[in-house]
């Protein structure tokens, strides 16, 4: 994926706005690496109270677990940047915002940080409801700022195609 351009990112926030608008439905967002980019995007649109509940910056082990209901088990054995743990951040924004969607982001932006198993530019996201998620494992490349950015187009991207395709 190339590198999105902050009008790339805000047109795909804004397709997002545009069909849960639509639909009369709410999103949250659960971040880790892009630190609350994703709701930033989605806060910038005018009328934005009427579709985005609210976002939750969880860097923290210790706050993904508080406050999203991440298991202690699931991040000790898969790490914060895995599968389940992303699926967990978003069932836990959705019931923490009372929101129908979330998307949730974790991910090794770098330039340290990362592993043989979890390189720099790993990233897992997930969208979906409490009762249904999806996810998505990315291998971003370019600087942390890059990551970023590829990966708040990836999320918004992933919950607005199964907006639309749910209708």
């Amino acid at each position: 994926m190339k590198v999105p351009s902050d009008d790339e990112i805000n047109n795909q926030a804004r397709r997002v706005a545009e069909a849960l608008v639509a639909s009369g439905e709410t999103m949250a967002t659960a971040e880790s690496c892009t630190g609350g980019w994703v709701a930033k995007v989605c806060t910038d649109l005018s009328g934005s109270s009427a579709w985005f509940t609210g976002g939750f910056v969880t860097y923290s082990n210790d706050l993904k677990h508080q406050l999203l209901g991440v298991t202690e088990a699931d991040l000790e054995l898969h790490g914060a940047v895995s599968e389940p743990v992303v699926r967990a951040m978003v069932a836990g924004a959705c019931r923490a915002a009372n929101s129908d969607w979330a998307v949730a982001v974790s991910g090794v932006a770098g330039p340290s940080g990362g592993t043989v198993e979890k390189p720099v530019g790993t990233v897992w996201y997930s969208w979906g409801t409490t009762e249904q998620t999806q996810a998505r494992c990315e291998l971003f490349s370019g600087n942390r700022d890059d990551v970023r950015r590829q990966a708040v187009k990836a999320v918004l991207q992933a919950l607005y195609s199964d907006v639309i395709a749910s209708r």
